[in-house]
């Protein structure tokens, strides 16, 4: 069989692991990699390696919470019946790697979020 160049498809009710969002700036592959995360390696007072871990740690968390809104609205507008090519629930689920009954829950949170956004 050809290989399509796709990734094959994960087992149904398995986990599956989304791709990484693509990097817009890849460092030179010459340049020597070393860990860097938001400089913390090189903060070397515990009180103030504490103090920035927790604002990252809570900035982390205030993001992550703004993108699964952004994922309901996403999946109540591909979802909204008025559409002509509204997606099922089920399908949206597959596009997100979703359960079903998950991405029915994330359509209606989605749903709320529009109304009160207009």
């Amino acid at each position: 069989m050809a290989d399509s160049g796709r990734a094959p498809e994960p087992p149904k009710g398995g986990p599956r692991h989304r791709r990484p969002a693509a990097l817009f700036f890849e460092p030179p592959a010459d340049q020597r990699q070393e860990e860097h995360f938001f400089a913390l390696e090189s903060i070397t007072d515990p009180a103030r390696l504490l103090d920035r871990a927790t604002e990252l740690a809570v900035a982390f968390q205030a993001a992550a919470d703004r993108s699964v809104e952004y994922q309901a609205m996403a999946a109540a507008q591909l979802a909204d019946p008025a559409r002509f090519d509204a997606l099922p629930a089920a399908a949206v689920a597959d596009r997100a790697g979703w359960t079903e009954d998950y991405a029915l829950k994330m359509i209606e949170y989605g749903r709320e979020l529009l109304r009160d956004r207009d």
